[in-house]
């Protein structure tokens, strides 16, 4: 049979079982063989791999949050501070910046007799914020405090900072200048019995001399003298001190 198939030119036909030839590939090399399936499997594996960081990642930062007695402080992502400590709840704790206080003892017992020259402000504004020196008008760089019997009051530290001058002005009397952070700086004119000196440290609230007269505004008698500076620039202290 098979030399009779040479002899007129045919090919064998190959044998087969059940109806299906022999060598018919297989339905996985069919698969394989088709252009789609390397990439699906590769995104399919970078998938798993992908989903299996997230979820270690994930059971990391849970192990290291759910520790309550390691006191750890943790930054949360508004800026914020959290502490655990002791198994109790985490309280969040938020930095704020001093707030300044009046300078003196008894704020209530206190009256601003001059205030601030604001470039703004009315005409009476201008003529009540004026300092008279002989034939000189000087707008006023500060608030002038002062009780009204007259009686000379405790100065105190506005805000907690360094001393960074003491001096006896002719004209502005004993004078304490105080840095503190926020480029901000107080000063304090007008003074008697000053208890600090240059380069000390002094807190909110802390006595640092009495109120006194000077030269340049001796018609307000006993009184205190109070600037403030943002960035070198004199500025309403009244527009930082707070509600009586």
């Amino acid at each position: 049979m098979n030399e009779q198939n040479k002899k007129t030119g045919q090919e064998e036909t190959p044998k087969t079982t059940q109806g299906v030839p022999a060598s018919q590939p297989s339905s996985w090399k069919r698969a394989m063989s088709k252009r789609w399936v390397f990439p699906a499997a590769y995104i399919a594996a970078a998938g798993i791999i992908l989903t299996l960081v997230w979820v270690y990642q994930g059971t990391g930062e849970k192990t290291l949050n759910s520790d309550p007695a390691s006191g750890v402080v943790e930054t949360g992502a508004s800026g914020t501070e959290e502490t655990a400590v002791g198994g109790e709840e985490s309280v969040e704790v938020v930095a704020k910046s001093e707030n300044f206080a009046w300078p003196v003892a008894s704020p209530s017992e206190i009256s601003v007799v001059k205030p601030f020259y604001e470039n703004e402000g009315s005409t009476e504004e201008h003529e009540a914020a004026m300092v008279q020196y002989n034939d000189t008008f000087i707008p006023n760089t500060g608030v002038d405090l002062a009780r009204g019997d007259n009686k000379s009051f405790e100065v105190k530290a506005a805000l907690g900072g360094k001393v960074t001058r003491v001096e006896q002005n002719p004209l502005t009397g004993q004078v304490v200048e105080i840095t503190h952070s926020d480029n901000l700086k107080t000063v304090y004119q007008s003074l008697s019995d000053v208890k600090v000196k240059q380069d000390d440290e002094v807190k909110q609230g802390d006595a640092i001399a009495s109120a006194g007269v000077n030269e340049l505004e001796k018609t307000l008698g006993n009184h205190l003298h109070f600037e403030v500076y943002e960035d070198g620039q004199p500025v309403n202290p009244q527009g930082y001190l707070p509600e009586k």
